[in-house]
């Protein structure tokens, strides 16, 4: 069952990294390294995190279990009835505790490879391949060698920094006589800063996104402040959009001057042909036009771009083409949200309580919107139901948030238990109920995730790093992601044990170790972060979830230039008037498209129709004839080709008319016997005078 169990999760882990990795990165444009690459940072994290962790709490505890009935024995005298003089001593056993094996149990020596094997992995993706792949990723280089020496060079000067440092600390230790470190310990060492620089950034993260999500449902129930929020959006996106048009022209204009510099027989034409690749189609068509001259070059005429320039202007071209495309599908996507924001507005006054969409999509409605999400219902869920949803949701991720908090600051404290979650884990330790300590351990681990990863979607580092939806996420952002998913992972783990008092380092409890601590080793080796940093830095969360909650980062930005959603502030209501006027231009704009192409439709309707009818009419009056023929049909027939023919040789028989330059005569029906005709408008006759 425990094998069934962990291939069930595997699978699934699988397919939902898979599910975001197609949701932000672009299968069929992006290389598959980058994509293999991100895909396995997203997957190991998410198994290690959410389902692998909880079976290892559950098989630690049944194996604590297991050990207490082991050494659980204590002496007792008994008397030999036989020989009550003789006293010896038996050992005998206390009733052992019931230990039930739990349905997920994994067997030992599988945990503990298998977290080497996933931590290892990790690490490797974090520190070596990533960050390689990242450099590869952003090169301009036009061959995999020239990508490939580029990479190594940016990556030499980022690692030998922190070789020096490594090699430095290594040989103080090995001349220091009161240093005995071995191999084990240089390993744990190592983990242990790994550790710690996660655990930084960890607090930041989380401290952000305990306050920011609920706030975010809370939010999202009050439409008007959505609204306006959105309009908000949509005057800066606008902004963003026309600086890359702008940097698009610009990257263009340098493409199209060296394009015309070096000419098809040139050593590096072949680099100007794969720049050109990466241009919009349109830019790719304007510069083909101009290409229609085969010179020779000249090594003694005009200076010529070197190949360095080239490799610079080709990383210019990339980031432009993806910033371009980016902002225009977002822009797209902001736009059918304003609207459909806009018609909610509109619809929660209706009387006839179902919802009308302003754009009707074209396609015809699935099986879904015909019995189940009707109009009626959808009017209920857009307009009732939906705020409400959102507003207990925001209630109870605001419960788990405040939990979170209060068993940060007090899961140092084991005399008495303050740690919530470690009550519940301990409540149900006692009974050995399984299901209910892995269930609580996935909603604990989920909740950490969700605060932790969001906050890791959401934000955004100009336009160094940020993950956009709809395949827009350039292959920097995605490995940067998963980057920082594999620094995130390991320290969010070991504190969620500390926080559920399974990590003895920090409980200082005698008690069975989980096969994760196992291969963390003993920390401490460095006990001022064991017993200090890793306690009471976590502490900081409060002041960060206070800071949060009073929008001071924003605050802050908003001083620095950066426009943010300030609510009262003149700036941003400046800015959501601008919005509301774009998104109603655009609104026309789509308006006027919809009407064209709905009277084009209803034109190639009417037309159809009309040709069926009378084809159909067509051919039954010919079936008639042609069942109305009698004996005689056949002499009609010959008298009508006589008639044709007599009637061809009277028109040859007329002399063409010569243009003399003289109006013609008028006539009734303003046509010449030689056959051609004439304008209708009298007025107009001397158009032609000339010819």
């Amino acid at each position: 069952m425990s094998g069934v169990a962990l291939a069930l999760e595997v699978v699934v882990v699988f397919f939902l990294a898979l599910f975001l990795l197609h949701r932000y990165g672009d299968f069929r444009k992006q290389h598959r390294m980058v994509l293999f690459a991100t895909l396995l940072a997203w997957f190991l994290c998410f198994l290690i995190i959410v389902f692998i962790l909880p079976l290892d709490v559950s098989t630690t505890i049944y194996n604590q279990c297991k050990k207490d009935n082991q050494v659980n024995l204590v002496p007792s005298k008994t008397s030999n009835r036989d020989n009550s003089s003789n006293s010896s001593v038996f050992p005998t056993q206390r009733l052992p505790k019931t230990c039930h094996k739990p349905w997920s149990y994994i067997p030992d020596g599988i945990l503990p490879v298998f977290w080497r094997v996933v931590y290892w992995t990790s690490q490797s993706l974090t520190w070596l391949l990533i960050p390689f792949m990242q450099s590869y990723a952003r090169s301009g280089g036009f061959s995999i060698s020239g990508k490939i020496k580029t990479a190594l060079i940016e990556n030499a000067i980022y690692y030998g920094t922190y070789l020096l440092i490594f090699c430095s600390l290594l040989i103080y230790v090995a001349v220091n006589p009161k240093w005995h470190l071995t191999w084990s310990d240089l390993r744990t060492i190592g983990i242990t800063a790994a550790n710690t620089w996660g655990l930084f950034l960890l607090v930041l993260l989380l401290g952000y996104g305990l306050v920011e999500i609920p706030r975010s449902y809370w939010r999202a129930s009050c439409h008007g402040q959505l609204l306006a929020k959105t309009y908000f959006k949509a005057a800066k996106l606008m902004t963003e959009k026309a600086d890359a048009e702008e940097n698009l022209e610009d990257v263009m204009e340098d493409v199209k001057t060296v394009n015309e510099t070096i000419k098809y027989n040139h050593p590096l034409r072949k680099s100007i042909d794969t720049i050109l690749k990466k241009c919009p189609v349109e830019y790719q068509e304007k510069m083909g036009r101009n290409m229609d001259d085969y010179e020779d070059f000249d090594d003694k005429g005009n200076p010529y771009p070197s190949k360095k320039s080239l490799v610079k202007l080709h990383k210019q071209v990339i980031y432009a083409v993806q910033r371009h495309n980016r902002t225009q599908v977002q822009w797209q996507i902001l736009l059918d949200e304003a609207f459909h924001l806009e018609d909610v507005a509109k619809n929660e006054t209706s009387p006839t309580h179902q919802f009308v969409h302003s754009f009707p999509t074209a396609e015809p409605p699935g099986w879904i919107s015909k019995y189940l999400y009707t109009p009626t219902m959808e009017w209920y869920w857009e307009c009732v139901f939906r705020r409400w949803c959102y507003r207990v949701l925001a209630v109870v991720l605001c419960m788990f948030s405040a939990a979170v908090v209060w068993s940060e600051c007090t899961f140092f404290s084991t005399q008495p238990v303050l740690s919530l979650f470690a009550v519940f884990i301990q409540l149900a330790e006692r009974e050995y109920n399984y299901v209910y300590i892995e269930m609580a351990c996935f909603v604990t681990i989920f909740f950490l995730c969700y605060c932790v990863y969001s906050t890791v979607f959401r934000i955004r580092v100009f336009n160094y790093y940020y993950l956009a939806p709809h395949h827009q996420t350039d292959a920097y952002s995605l490995q940067f992601s998963g980057m920082l998913f594999c620094r995130l992972t390991p320290p969010l783990c070991l504190n969620f044990l500390g926080v559920i008092h399974m990590d003895s380092t920090i409980s200082h409890q005698d008690r069975e170790k989980t096969a994760y601590n196992s291969i963390m080793g003993s920390m401490q080796v460095l006990s001022f972060i064991a017993n200090g940093f890793y306690i009471y830095y976590p502490m900081l969360i409060v002041l960060l979830c206070i800071a949060t909650y009073f929008s001071l980062g924003t605050r802050c930005l908003n001083l620095l230039g950066f426009q943010q959603f300030m609510g009262e502030n003149d700036l941003t209501s400046d800015l959501v008037d601008e919005g509301r006027e774009l998104i109603r231009r655009e609104r026309r704009k789509r308006q006027r498209t919809e009407d064209g192409e709905s009277r084009r439709r209803e034109w190639r309707e009417r037309y159809s129709e009309q040709r069926e009818r009378y084809g159909g009419r067509n051919r039954s009056t010919y079936s008639e004839l042609k069942e109305t023929d009698g004996p005689g049909t056949d002499t009609g027939r010959a008298q009508s080709r006589r008639d044709r023919s007599d009637k061809a040789e009277l028109l040859q028989d007329v002399e063409p008319l010569d243009f003399t330059g003289e109006e013609p005569p008028e006539t009734d029906n303003r046509r010449y016997a030689g056959g051609h005709y004439l304008s209708t408008s009298a007025s107009r006759a001397r158009i032609f005078d000339d010819v």
